[in-house]
């Protein structure tokens, strides 16, 4: 709680405050703070509620380093894009942790989009060769425009190629790449494999859409769309294969990228590194040109809670939060 009230901060005054670089920096200092024991997360809870078809759930944690504590509650409705709306909903609630009172109310829905955006960012900035020139996109989605944008800022790169299940989505991914400045292409996955120097997965998909055999050496695959049970994006052998990161070893293995590979007995839990131990100077990161990096970036609570602190700090000094009095 602010000296006179409760923070209501809204999903356009985030939009205009919070930039990637305000983000990336957020999420990168929440991911050393994880490494370094300073923040976790609690155990998250996400079921599906019984109507509209929808998924509810709640992600939570606290973060000492940074003073973050509360969660995000929200979920996914689909039939919300006929209505007009994002079927990704979600609001942040920020508690203070010197007294537990509600201090800011959050939208969550631009700043999931923009957090999700700046790991895979921060992971490119670690782990991707210095030289990397071809950005490969699999995923066309409404996230995809924030991660081709937030990858550019990475790297000199000097082409994207890209990927889609409907490829009738693939013009709009397009001039988001003709806005800053890239060559863009339209490819199969194979071409996409042997072309790309970092390769940013953002689907939904369930079964592997990027195949061990077409990943040259040096590339590094940021997978971003595996964020529960039984969803993958790429093939078991390519992950086993690959130096494997993550947001959080506990839901690499359970919910993310790695399960299929762990599960499978190809991939062992010690072998999976938390990125915030490369943040740190624990970890070395990239070992060499040729090594496949991979990071599983399943989603944490505490990435909500860093952009949600940055967006309720720039809304007060910037006079943009309403103020409720209980």
């Amino acid at each position: 709680m602010t000296d006179d009230g409760i923070l209501v901060v809204s999903e356009d005054a985030c939009r205009e405050l919070v930039g990637r670089k305000d983000a990336f920096d957020a999420v990168e200092a929440v991911f050393a703070a994880m490494a370094r024991g300073d923040a976790y997360n609690f155990p998250v809870i996400r079921e599906a509620i019984g109507y509209a078809d929808a998924l509810y759930g709640f992600k939570s944690g606290f973060d000492r380093a940074g003073l973050a504590l509360g969660l995000k509650s929200g979920g996914y409705w689909p039939g919300n894009a006929a209505k007009g709306l994002t079927n990704h909903q979600s609001t942040v609630f920020l508690f203070d942790p010197d007294t537990g009172r509600l201090k800011a109310l959050v939208g969550g829905n631009y700043l999931t989009a923009v957090r999700t955006a700046a790991a895979s960012s921060v992971s490119i900035a670690h782990l991707a060769r210095p030289d990397a020139r071809v950005l490969g996109m699999v995923g066309a989605g409404h996230q995809s425009a924030f991660q081709l944008r937030a990858a550019a800022e990475q790297r000199s790169f000097e082409k994207v190629v890209a990927w889609n299940f409907h490829p009738e989505m693939l013009p709009a991914l397009g001039k988001v790449a003709a806005e800053i400045g890239l060559p863009f292409e339209a490819v199969e996955r194979e071409r996409l494999g042997a072309e790309a120097d970092v390769i940013i997965t953002i689907t939904s998909a369930f079964e592997p859409l990027m195949m061990r055999d077409w990943i040259k050496p040096g590339t590094h695959i940021a997978c971003m769309g595996t964020d529960t049970k039984g969803k993958q994006e790429v093939d078991a052998a390519l992950v086993a294969a690959a130096t494997v990161f993550t947001d959080e070893v506990a839901q690499s293995i359970s919910i993310g990228e790695a399960q299929h590979a762990v599960a499978q007995g190809l991939k062992a839990e010690a072998d999976i590194t938390p990125i915030g131990a490369v943040i740190n100077g624990a970890h070395p990161g990239r070992n060499s040109e040729a090594e496949i990096t991979l990071f599983d970036g399943t989603g944490v609570g505490l990435q909500d809670l860093a952009v949600a602190s940055v967006a309720a700090d720039l809304a007060k000094a910037g006079g943009r939060a309403q103020v409720v009095r209980l």
